[in-house]
């Protein structure tokens, strides 16, 4: 088991390699199939809270995953899943607080803990059931049609309109 300092430290690590390299690793651009949102979310639908967002938005920027539904392997094997071999985790930290049972003091203070795993988005997973993949949806045959009453409004708010981005 890794200790709360190599924890730290690796999320230490990721941020500042990431800042270095001109990404703001907090600022997830919209993109993908996030299922409605954004947030990554557990294989149960629950959503990924603190620092383990962070991380784990910055985990799909990095590789490109479209998907938002991270798992762990056993997560995965239990739903008939396997993760791809040569696959690696992600880092995601649990934080809890546990009190002693026994304690010589009878001080029942909590004391905290820090446990880092790992986790697969589910494109690193093969076999899961269908519910953790979107449907393919087909792409228009016709051309999307110009609409120019849109484009006359448009125009005439004056507004500054900017395509690109990252």
């Amino acid at each position: 088991m890794q200790s709360i300092e190599d924890a730290y430290q690796r999320i230490t690590d990721a941020i500042i390699e990431q800042l270095e390299a001109g990404t703001k690793p907090w600022i997830r651009p919209r993109r993908g199939n996030s299922r409605g949102s954004l947030v990554p979310r557990r294989a149960t639908g629950e959503a990924y809270r603190g620092i383990n967002v962070l991380m784990l938005w910055l985990a799909s920027e990095l590789a490109g995953y479209e998907e938002n539904t991270w798992m762990t392997y056993r997560q995965a094997q239990d739903l008939g899943g396997q993760v791809r071999k040569g696959e690696k985790g992600s880092l995601v930290v649990k934080y809890g607080t546990f009190t002693p049972k026994e304690r010589e003091d009878d001080d029942e203070r909590a004391i905290p803990y820090l446990k880092g795993y790992p986790a697969f988005n589910i494109e690193q997973i093969e076999n899961l059931p269908d519910r953790f993949y979107l449907p393919v949806v087909e792409l228009p045959a016709v051309a999307v049609p110009h609409l120019g009453t849109v484009e006359t409004f448009v125009r005439n708010t004056g507004a500054a309109v900017t395509y690109g981005g990252t």
